[in-house]
């Protein structure tokens, strides 16, 4: 076995450049089919695509041919949890803690350097679909097999289901009681599996999404964990399932639930922390192979990857685990992917590193070849549901199904999101076929800029139907076989898209020398084995001249300020760097606090990319003479408007309501997105430290320590201005580290000496949101263990996080403490959390924190904080709207009483407090009956 590490796979800060960049924790990772790259999901909202031939080959990292950063995509405005390839090669769905699921399709025309950053995109992904309807984060993506489906699931305990060929959602399945991190699909494709924090494994029937099983016995004390992804054998025999426990919590396993019983009799020992995945090597394997293909000769390779940071690999006719690679990482891991041929797995941690175990077919005995696999899978009987009308399988030699080619010029009506029976319903798809006179047809032309969405029922990218075609010989082509050159475009006669991925083991070798990928540009080319990229190009350039021939169709652009000129890229460079307490000052502030908040350097370019869309907000100052100027770009391409400033850029923020620029004389300027002034310029008397914006509120922090924050909307201040010079004192070594505004106007300000703060309008004063001191001795801090209740990322558990990552870490001698210390310190903890959700109004925080509190309080047994807070929470015994208005019956939009239910559900759990909470239950049911 060959093990490498390449340090030069990382998510950055982008915020960091050079020796400071800053390693980001990677979440997820996944090989393409042909094994000719990966995809990684990180937590700096990106997705990148990376060549796996520089990282197996030695020759070519030194040599940079293929390069090995070859796109990186941007669309998501959160974290990305997951990345998964379609088993065709053809598309990459991702998910995001942004509550969107993203499906990427190749662009060849979208290469180039990628804007306000020094990276180059070799080759391009575009945005193909939005997929929203979660409600919270994504955690796991499945692809059915032959891409029939689409399955995600997240912290919305909802599994959805989507079409793998229209994208159009098909089913909703919302059983779960907790988090769902974990799905898989059965390889015969009759079942699907998620695994949730409400500690269960469930099967789902495929035919009509109705409940098979629900295994419960392995996860009844298992611990929370960032993901709880399960695999299911190539076999279809086994499910493996992270998150198991033996022995009461005390022994951490991988459950191996069997089909058809759904009983887990078999355990994976030996990890001494929490599995946090599973992945099965996508072949079987034969224990005896001069013998024939049968369930009494097969067996399967699976791996593990755990919070102790080991990963180990399985043999299921052993025992013992084949290789346990302990202290790989320095935390624990996120993600395991196998590649096609079986014998590569890559490994991903929260860490921000990539482990890379290669493996000889000697060290892995008995793997059998794909079609032997299929085969077996034939005895199960399964018939798989049929097609969407219009589109057909491809006669490969895997037999899989493969995707249409990317969908542009058709149109399809989005049916109810539960409308449909068995998923088969809402997948017709309606061709629109625009006619000039009578003899030609011309295809509408499909704007780049947008990205469609599967919530709206408007036009849609629904893939168009096709024939089935021979793959030719550039999409059959291994990784390592140089492409004999094509003729010129104009020589070439129309040929349709192919999309075949290669047999296996084509690409399951790489040679030592360079090979060269592409005939035009023979250093920036990696082949997917499933695309032809030539034909996609040049077919999507005919279509285009098609269109704009129809002079008919397409109307004349509207006039739009700035928008005739050419849109030129501009190299970031320093002109200035930020000065302490620079720029114009009309307030003596104090110098210690003037120290401590510089001016930012001044740039050539800055940029702010509008939530939730492509289009882009930038200011751009001239190195020496010229004009300052801001503009507006729709999709990042096509200039909207533009304005002239008289002062120098500082920073620019935007959000879908506006756009907002602080410049070097104490201006601030706010802009509608069509380029209207929605604010007089305000003057603030002195050089901005840092801007933020979010939904109707801005926020400014001046380099004198004053702090402004304005609701747009109502075009008016939040509060008056306050000086921070409260909150960071006198010692100098006390910085902001970061600054930010809530989509309520409650600013958030975090601090070196790990305290993070906010100011309360209604008590006039700053408050502490947490504080590292917290970390003491709470068992719900976030960087413990096993208080991972809080991995919904909501904006104190990444306060928290932050915290935990740039305060020192707490001396590790073990401190003597009073008997009371850790209950103590817990509810003052939880109290704090409860005040502060509400500040920052996180009503999903508020409610997790409350059933935390709960849980303590009755655990405890401290009965006088459960009544009063049950008294709290109910509020006046006889109260009725309009009746008594000094009550709320509702926080955060959520009702009280209703929050007091969950609250008695966990009091009537505990030894101690079961006659409080079904007196109150009582009390509950005869307030809501009006007695």
């Amino acid at each position: 076995m060959k093990f490498t590490k390449p340090a030069w796979v990382m998510h950055n800060d982008s915020a960091m450049r050079g020796e400071q960049s800053k390693r980001l924790s990677i979440f997820s990772v996944h090989v393409h089919p042909d094994g000719s790259r990966i995809a990684t999901g990180g937590l700096d909202a990106k997705v990148r695509i990376w060549s796996t031939k520089p990282i197996l080959n030695e020759a070519s990292e030194k040599s940079g041919r293929p390069p090995k950063s070859l796109c990186t995509l941007a669309m998501h405005t959160g974290p990305v949890l997951v990345v998964r390839w379609a088993h065709s090669g053809r598309w990459l769905a991702s998910g995001s803690d942004d509550e969107i699921v993203m499906i990427w399709d190749l662009d060849p025309m979208a290469r180039g350097r990628v804007w306000g950053s020094d990276e180059v995109n070799v080759e391009g992904w575009k945005p193909l679909k939005r997929l929203p309807g979660h409600e919270s984060d994504v955690t796991d993506i499945a692809w059915s097999p032959g891409d029939r489906y689409l399955a995600t699931v997240g912290l919305d305990s909802q599994v959805l289901i989507w079409c793998g060929f229209t994208l159009e959602r098909l089913h909703k399945i919302d059983q779960h009681q907790g988090f769902v991190k974990g799905v898989c699909w059965d390889p015969v494709g009759e079942f699907l599996a998620t695994g949730s924090d409400d500690r269960s494994v469930r099967i789902w029937r495929t035919t009509d999404w109705t409940l098979e099983a629900e295994v419960r016995k392995p996860f009844e004390h298992s611990p929370g964990t960032f993901f709880r992804r399960l695999s299911w054998s190539p076999d279809g025999a086994h499910i493996t399932a992270s998150n198991a426990t033996n022995n009461e919590g005390y022994v951490f396993i991988a459950a191996v639930i069997s089909r058809s019983t759904w009983t887990s009799e078999i355990s994976l020992v030996g990890h001494e922390n929490t599995v946090e995945v599973a992945a099965y090597n996508p072949h079987v394997f034969l224990r005896d192979p001069s013998q024939p293909v049968v369930a009494a000769n097969i067996c399967s390779v699976v791996a593990l990857g755990a919070d102790d940071r080991a990963v180990s690999v399985w043999q299921t006719k052993s025992a013992r685990p084949l290789i346990v690679a302990k202290e790989v990482f320095e935390r624990q891991i996120m993600d395991l992917s196998w590649s096609q041929d079986g014998l590569t797995l890559y490994a991903v941690s929260s860490d921000g590193t990539l482990a890379v175990f290669s493996f000889d077919t000697d060290e892995l005995e008995g793997i059998a070849p794909q079609s032997a696999q299929e085969q077996y899978l034939k005895k199960f009987g399964f018939v798989t549901p049929p097609l969407p009308t219009g589109f057909s399988h491809q006669g490969q030699q895997n037999s899989r199904m493969t995707p249409p080619p990317s969908p542009g010029r058709t149109q399809q009506t989005q049916n109810d999101f539960d409308a449909t029976v068995n998923g088969m319903g809402g997948e017709q798809i309606n061709k629109l076929v625009a006619k000039r006179k009578t003899k030609k047809r011309i295809q509408p032309t499909l704007m780049p800029s947008s990205v469609p969405s599967a919530a709206v029922p408007s036009a849609s990218n629904a893939p168009s139907s096709f024939a089935g075609t021979a793959a030719s010989g550039a999409s059959a082509r291994s990784f390592g076989e140089v492409p004999a050159l094509p003729p010129p475009p104009s020589a070439r006669p129309p040929s349709s898209h192919s999309h075949a991925v290669s047999p296996f083991g084509a690409a399951a070798g790489f040679g030592d020398e360079d090979v060269e990928m592409f005939p035009y540009d023979m250093d920036m080319e990696v082949r997917i084995s499933s695309l032809d990229t030539s034909t996609q190009a040049s077919g999507a350039k005919g279509k285009r001249r098609a269109a704009e021939m129809n002079d008919g169709l397409v109307s004349a652009k509207p006039r739009t300020l700035g928008g005739d000129r050419v849109r030129e890229s501009v190299q970031v460079k320093e002109i200035a760097a930020g000065v302490a307490g620079g720029g114009l000052s009309l307030y003596s502030g104090e110098p210690s606090l003037m120290s401590r908040l510089p001016v930012p350097s001044l740039l050539t370019y800055l940029k702010a990319t509008i939530e939730g869309s492509e289009d882009v907000f930038e200011g751009r100052n001239p190195e020496s003479e010229g004009v300052v100027e801001v503009l507006f770009a729709s999709g990042g391409k096509q200039t909207q408007w533009l304005d002239y400033l008289p002062s120098p850029i500082l920073a620019v923020a935007a959000t879908p309501v506006f756009c907002a620029v602080a410049m070097q004389d104490g201006s601030v300027n706010v802009y509608s997105h069509t380029g209207r002034r929605m604010m007089p310029t305000l003057s603030i008397g002195s050089a901005c430290s840092a801007l933020s914006a979010s939904r109707h509120f801005l926020m400014l922090l001046s380099c004198t320590g004053l702090l402004y924050v304005w609701n747009v909307k109502k075009q008016c201040s939040a509060f008056p201005p306050v000086s921070v010079s409260a909150i960071l004192g006198s010692s100098p070594n006390c910085t902001i580290i970061s600054s930010s505004v809530r989509p309520n106007g409650a600013p958030v300000i975090q601090l070196s000496n790990g305290v993070a703060h906010s100011y309360d309008t209604s008590l006039a004063s700053w408050v502490k949101l947490t504080e590292v001191w917290w970390a003491e001795g709470s068992d719900a801090w976030q960087g413990r263990q096993r208080a991972t209740q809080f991995a919904s990322r909501g904006v104190l558990s990444a306060l928290e996080s932050s915290i935990n990552e740039h305060t020192p870490p707490v001396d590790g001698a073990e401190k003597v403490r009073p008997t009371w210390w850790n209950a103590a310190m817990t509810l003052g903890h939880l109290e704090a959390r409860l005040h502060a959700a509400k500040v920052l109004d996180s009503p999903q925080e508020y409610k997790q924190t409350l059933l935390l509190y709960a849980k303590k309080i009755a655990d405890e047994g401290f009965r006088a904080k459960a009544e009063e807070l049950v008294k709290e929470l109910f509020g006046p015994v006889y109260w009725r709207p309009g009746r008594d208005e000094s009550w709320s019956p509702a926080t955060l939009g959520m009702s009280k009483r209703d929050l007091l239910k969950d609250v008695l559900a966990v009091f009537a759990r505990s030894k101690t407090l079961t006659k409080l909470a079904l007196d109150w239950q009582d009390m509950l049911k005869r307030a809501a009956n009006g007695e």
